[in-house]
């Protein structure tokens, strides 16, 4: 039975609705009793009295047949300024009306019975919570129509309600057409609409726009919630403006209230996602200074962040500072300490994590055995990675496309092709699809074995499925190719790739200069070079160029061009690579080195010597032999004993694969 009773301190009733509303009668009671339960309804003293009669006519009452009553306790309810029962009501009454109608049925037939009753007790606010309650309903339309239909102006709420459930649906257009209608009309915002507003421009991405309005709510004295500034904080934390984010937060802090947890929780991953952590940290202990308390987002955040800047002692400290306040650390963070831990290498600590979690009763979730698993394939404990693949699925968690896709690259870096299959399979077999990261890593980890028809095989396959290869799957064909000799069937992948829209990067073009290089074809590698990328072009004539060179580029067209005794053109394009700012590592003084003792330049060796140790390049084993066959040819027999030193105690080091060389004393190089 539906009863109404009257909330304790408060002048509101709470509305309790029995399943009969949702579930007609059989039965129809006369049109007489119908007439005269309305009228009772409407000559009521009090809504009280109006619900007592309701209800003890709510069994005999069918909305089919006849929705006077329904209308006539709606209208009671409104004029008491009951509204939230009010709209209960109508929801509940269109409810049971859809279980027999369609939508589009139910909404005017609610609104004719409304808007038809003769009464002086009538009173246009209903329409407010006809319009309140579709809305929330997600019947947007038809809360439309019923504003399109009404000859008075809806309350505040209700205009609300329509802005706030147009941009629920993405409809973000009309939502502004519809704001430009109200103003119109003498429409004058308030803090609610305000707050839809600026959320639409979030959604929209439209960050000046949102400023703008929460500046004009300012200036239009309205002191904004704690729910509208975050937002607008949080939106310009999110586009990387800090600065502005913070002196929003401090006007607002100084001139209208003190900003919540969430305020601080914002601003304080707003810094860490700058890698500004020690503002990060001050904002922290503003936020304690402040008398607020951290929760378990706060320390989620400070546990996050100093991960990400691997300060791994300091974030497991917060682990302990949490419990200080009486937070218990939950499965967030330990995933966060457990992928900082994976991405330092060191991943004994992060599976000694994994007990301490067990100590605690915080089950391991799908994202703490991903991350696990990843960092043990980046370490190559491939197998050590399958097995905890294994108890996972004993302990009831389902895997994801992240944690099979891990183990495939795993399998696939060390070779093992055969058992990388194996897990693809085990993946279709539980329902998940490989994707693009499934098929890219695949066709690398065939192109890398040198099989490329298994690996144009995994390419068609993922054309035939619909999914569209993107730069990584093209660059490691091109790769492939360019390793296996294959030069023209690089350029045909290359040529599909552009085809398709998109851009090579520094990865695909370095590939495909190694391939010409190492395919007798320098000039061409050159041209390619200089056509490609934007070697030596200022920043405003880029036209037609896809990205600037990297080191790798130009350490394979000094290696070819030192192979075919071009050292003057190499030590041209070493000199460039110097000036361009990028790094120069030692392959590329190795190569350089040798192309000079090749050409018996050993001036320029020994310059070449003293400008690596200017640059902070440490000499290797590699450099050291150069060095010492050098100072062996110019006769320097001193300076190469020093080398042999340096090699024996590099290889003292732990490093046996380079040979020994060491100096005779009738200065012959022997091994």
């Amino acid at each position: 039975m539906l009863k109404l009773f009257q909330r304790k301190q408060s002048s509101c009733l709470c509305t309790k609705y029995p399943s009969n509303l949702c579930k007609i009668p059989s039965f129809s009671s006369s049109s007489s009793h119908r007439l005269n339960l309305t009228k009772d309804i409407l000559n009521t003293r009090n809504p009280q009295q109006a619900l007592k009669l309701f209800n003890s006519n709510a069994n005999l009452l069918n909305p089919l047949k006849n929705l006077e009553p329904y209308s006539a306790m709606i209208h009671v309810l409104t004029g008491a300024g009951l509204y939230a029962d009010a709209r209960c009501l109508i929801k509940f009454l269109l409810e049971a009306l859809q279980s027999s109608l369609k939508p589009y049925r139910a909404c005017p037939l609610i609104f004719n019975a409304l808007n038809r009753l003769q009464t002086s007790k009538f009173t246009p606010n209903v329409f407010g919570s006809i319009i309140i309650a579709f809305s929330q309903m997600g019947l947007i339309d038809d809360a439309l129509w019923v504003y399109r239909n009404i000859k008075t102006f809806p309350q505040m709420q209700a205009c609300n309600a329509l802005l706030h459930g147009l941009v629920k649906l993405g409809r973000f257009n009309s939502m502004w057409d519809l704001y430009k209608e109200f103003l119109s009309r003498g429409f004058l915002p308030n803090v609610g609409t305000y707050g839809v507003l600026i959320n639409c421009c979030c959604y929209q991405g439209d960050v000046l726009k949102a400023r703008d309005l929460f500046y004009d709510l300012l200036m239009k004295g309205f002191p904004p919630n704690v729910v509208i500034y975050t937002t607008v904080i949080k939106f310009i934390c999110n586009e990387g403006k800090m600065l502005e984010a913070e002196c929003m937060f401090r006007l607002v802090k100084e001139w209208h209230s003190l900003p919540n947890l969430y305020t601080y929780n914002v601003l304080m991953n707003g810094y860490f996602k700058m890698n500004n952590v020690k503002r990060a940290f001050e904002i922290y202990q503003t936020m304690i200074t402040d008398g607020l308390v951290p929760n378990i987002v706060t320390y989620g955040i400070l546990i996050d962040g100093l991960c990400k800047m691997d300060e791994l002692i300091v974030a497991r400290s917060y682990l302990v500072c949490m419990l200080k306040y009486g937070v218990l650390p939950n499965i967030f963070a330990y995933n966060c300490l457990i992928d900082g831990y994976c991405r330092a290498d060191n991943v004994s600590e992060a599976v000694e994590l994994i007990s301490e979690m067990e100590k605690m009763k915080i089950l391991p979730d799908v994202f703490t055995y991903s991350i696990l698993i990843k960092g043990l394939c980046s370490v190559g404990k491939v197998d050590e990675a399958s097995f905890l693949l294994q108890k996972m699925k004993k302990g009831g968690v389902l895997a994801n496309s992240v944690t099979y896709n891990s183990l495939i690259d795993g399998y696939c870096k060390v070779g093992n092709m055969e058992k990388a299959l194996q897990i693809c399979s085990q993946m279709t077999e539980n329902g998940i699809e490989p994707n693009v990261i499934t098929f890219s890593t695949l066709i690398d980890g065939y192109c890398k074995t040198g099989n490329m028809e298994a690996a144009m095989g995994f390419y068609s396959e993922m054309i035939i499925k619909g999914l569209v290869p993107d730069v990584v799957v093209y660059t490691a064909l091109i790769n492939g190719y360019c390793k296996n000799g294959i030069i023209k069937e690089a350029f045909r992948v290359f040529k599909d790739m552009l085809e398709s829209g998109l851009m090579p990067n520094s990865f695909t073009l370095s590939s495909l200069i190694d391939g010409l290089c190492k395919d007798g074809r320098v000039s061409e590698a050159f041209s390619f070079l200089l056509e490609k990328t934007r070697a030596g072009i200022s920043e405003n004539e880029t036209d037609g160029l896809f990205c600037s060179p990297n080191h790798v580029m130009y350490t394979s067209l000094i290696q070819a061009m030192c192979k075919e005794g071009q050292v003057f053109e190499a030590s041209k394009i070493f000199s460039d690579l110097r000036c361009s700012g990028l790094m120069v590592d030692a392959t590329a003084y190795i190569v350089m080195l040798e192309g000079h003792f090749r050409a018996k330049h050993m001036i320029d060796v020994m310059m070449l010597h003293a400008d690596m140790i200017k640059m902070g390049v440490m000499p290797s084993i590699a450099i050291n032999i150069i060095i010492a066959r050098g100072y062996q040819e110019i006769g320097d027999l001193g300076s190469a004993l020093r080398c042999s030193e340096d090699l024996a105690f590099q290889r003292n080091l732990g490093d046996q694969k380079q040979p020994n060389y060491t100096v005779n004393k009738d200065s012959r190089m022997s091994l």
